[in-house]
């Protein structure tokens, strides 16, 4: 795991003496000066992570007198945490909402784009990601011009071009991932390198963990493949409950653990690096495939952590990703380093897909070798921080005081809990029918739970209209 800074190590010593209440609501906290020879830290270190908590709505800032603890009706630390026992295996079933929802392509914003009504509005919508999304169309579209027309009549390698496989090893290797591109092979999203990981490593009837709240489209995954599943407990700060997971595996034969260890949908969790250490030798005891999932890494707000497929010593994990969640969501081009499973993905692959576009490959290989990948990376992950910031903030405002929500680091969306007497999957079509479009909390689960919380993202800038759908969406 890539060293924290150091403004990142002070941020969390605050908090946790917040959370103790080492200083009463309302007290000032120590200077700037005191600060600094307490941890041995510089002056920009202690306004960065003074500035980190003042965003997260737990301190504020008074001109020439320092920095204060808010009051508690203006901030919440009772983030919902680890809670449930781990239920038996049991079959996936999606609800037709999941449908509804990618139908009208809503899967990460409040407004449809298929409701004539917002055409106007998510069009005058300004985009932060058109600097990035313009130089890799040239590149694209250079890669097509460079087409011989006798390349058009041959099929692509498996394994996918060899540029773009290069491009990709060394950028893992930028986060400290010691790889080659042999290891990598190209997919068509990482949704396909999902599909392809889980048909490597289990047949129909095998039991499947995953993490509770669980992205739904692993849970679609696993309905199609008729896999069982067994939901194992997570924290919406630090993800899978590891000694719950070692729990299920005395329990069930199951055959593969499916985690995300960056910034996991719908929570925003990371493991920590005790975690995926304890998941590895889990793995290696009860002869476990590791599928990881890998998307939402690059949206780091700080430096993006190393995969836990870096630590993977005996090649249980198999890494997969995409760029649809940095880059674009039309851009359906993903990979997977399969580790011991690598020959047998290709096959299926092979049998599934047959090939991957060969100038797409190549036109993202000539973005990423030129600078432009992060270059775009650098200006989207400010844009982010500042939309979770304003996401946060219009919560404390216009929501009632007893929800509670995670405050993630990365990612694309927060969970948000009401109280238990809520259920969001029935509010679904009365949103609807105001132009709203919200994703319950019952679809990232198979046992029924979580019906009383909401994935929110921040994915798209807080235009006037997604304002006031939110407030909207406050009173409904």
């Amino acid at each position: 795991m890539t060293e924290e800074f150091r403004y990142q190590q002070l941020e969390k010593w605050l908090l946790k003496g917040l959370q103790q209440q080492r200083w009463p609501l309302g007290e000032r906290l120590p200077s700037i000066r005191t600060l600094c020879q307490l941890q041995q830290v510089s002056k920009a270190t202690v306004l960065h992570a003074y500035q980190r908590l003042e965003a997260m709505g737990l301190i504020e800032s008074r001109p020439k007198i320092g920095y204060f603890v808010l009051k508690p009706n203006q901030y919440d630390l009772a983030i919902p945490q680890t809670r449930g026992e781990v239920r038996p295996p049991a079959l996936a079933t999606i609800s037709e909402v999941f449908t509804d929802i990618m139908t009208r392509s809503a899967a990460f914003d409040l407004l449809s784009n298929q409701m004539p009504a917002n055409q106007d509005l998510l069009n005058q919508a300004p985009s932060s990601q058109t600097p990035g999304l313009t130089a890799l169309n040239r590149s694209i579209g250079r890669a097509l011009r460079r087409q011989r027309s006798g390349q058009s009549q041959y099929y692509d390698p498996p394994t996918g071009d060899e540029g773009f496989r290069e491009q990709l090893a060394l950028h893992y290797q930028r986060r400290g991932y010691a790889c080659h591109r042999d290891q990598f092979c190209a997919t068509s999203g990482c949704q396909n390198a999902l599909f392809l990981g889980l048909m490597a490593t289990c047949k129909k009837g095998d039991v499947v963990a995953v993490e509770s709240p669980c992205f739904y489209g692993m849970l679609q995954l696993l309905d199609q493949l008729e896999l069982q599943v067994v939901e194992i407990p997570s924290s919406v700060t630090e993800g899978m409950d590891m000694v719950a997971l070692a729990e299920a595996l005395e329990q069930w034969p199951i055959r593969a653990c499916v985690v995300s260890p960056a910034f996991s949908t719908p929570t925003g969790a990371c493991l920590s690096d005790t975690a995926r250490r304890t998941l590895l030798n889990l793995a290696e005891h009860y002869d476990l495939a590791i599928i990881e999932d890998d998307i939402y890494a690059d949206t780091s707000f700080s430096q993006a952590p190393e995969p836990l497929k870096a630590l993977d010593q005996n090649q249980r994990v198999i890494l997969c990703s995409s760029f649809s969640k940095s880059l674009s969501r039309d851009l359906r081009l993903g990979w997977i380093a399969g580790g011991r499973w690598q020959s047998k993905i290709q096959r299926i692959k092979l049998v599934t897909q047959l090939a991957s576009s060969r100038y797409l490959q190549q036109g993202v290989a000539d973005f990423m070798q030129e600078g432009g990948y992060m270059a775009h990376i650098r200006r989207y992950k400010l844009d982010l921080r500042q939309r979770r910031d304003q996401l946060l903030q219009f919560l404390r405002h216009d929501w009632p005081p007893h929800i509670r929500f995670s405050q993630p680091n990365g990612g694309l969306a927060l969970w948000l809990e009401l109280e238990e007497d809520y259920n969001s999957l029935s509010v679904y079509r009365k949103a609807l029918s105001q132009g709203i479009v919200i994703t319950p909390g019952a679809l990232f689960s198979v046992s029924g739970q979580y019906h009383n919380c909401l994935r929110l993202s921040f994915a798209h800038n807080w235009t006037p209209a997604r304002i006031k759908a939110l407030k909207q969406l406050a009173q409904l």
